[in-house]
């Protein structure tokens, strides 16, 4: 089978921490990540949950939602004049009381 090469680059830190490991579990980096690319290939998936940090996830949904409502806002709203709007802001205040 011929071979290929593939080049990445990653924190240092983070690459010294994950040979230590693979070498403690008897692997060299090289067979982690041929491990890792049969898993997907095989799976058709990445095998293992990816998922946002909650308040990236938090943040994401609420700028979509702004987005949704904005996009409604501009396709329902009526062309309104000043004197209607605040017209139609008195009779709420007022159906209130």
């Amino acid at each position: 089978m011929q071979q290929a090469t593939i080049s990445i680059r990653v924190d240092q830190s983070l690459k010294k921490k994950f040979d230590s490991l693979c070498e403690a579990f008897g692997l060299s980096t090289t067979a982690a990540f041929n491990i890792f690319m049969k898993a997907v290939v095989r799976e058709s998936k990445i095998p293992f949950e990816i998922r946002a940090d909650k308040e990236e996830l938090t943040r994401t949904k609420a700028i979509d939602a702004f987005n949704e409502l904005r996009q409604a806002a501009a396709t329902n709203m009526p062309d309104m004049s000043l004197d209607e709007i605040n017209a139609e802001i008195n009779a709420s205040r007022n159906a209130r009381k």
